[in-house]
């Protein structure tokens, strides 16, 4: 069993986000597992860019609210624990609502 300590909060990279978002890492790959986990924080207004993943992504909201959207026109509302799955290869972008901060894991 391993324990991962907490890491400090770092500004996301500029080319993934528009607006202001704070990246909290839980879990980091290591093989043979896929997985990766983190906190995100997007500040009011604040969401990805958009984006796919080659296995999908499950984002699960633990604070605030905020937006999915994909590229075919869907865009869902999400607030605390509300867990949204996109499919691999759907293109699509996340984040907070234009007047309050969101959370998601």
């Amino acid at each position: 069993m391993l324990t991962h300590s907490p890491s400090a909060t770092a500004k996301a990279r500029d080319a993934a986000f528009t607006g202001d978002v704070y990246v909290n890492p839980i879990k980091q790959k290591a093989e043979p597992s896929r997985l990766i986990a983190s906190i995100v924080r997007f500040t009011p207004g604040a969401r990805t860019n958009w984006h796919s993943h080659a296995l999908g992504q499950t984002l699960f909201c633990t604070d605030g609210a905020g937006l999915v959207a994909s590229r075919d026109g869907t865009v869902m509302p999400v607030t605390p624990g509300d867990t949204v799955w996109t499919p691999p290869g759907e293109e699509h972008w996340h984040g907070a609502g234009v007047d309050c901060m969101m959370s998601s894991r």
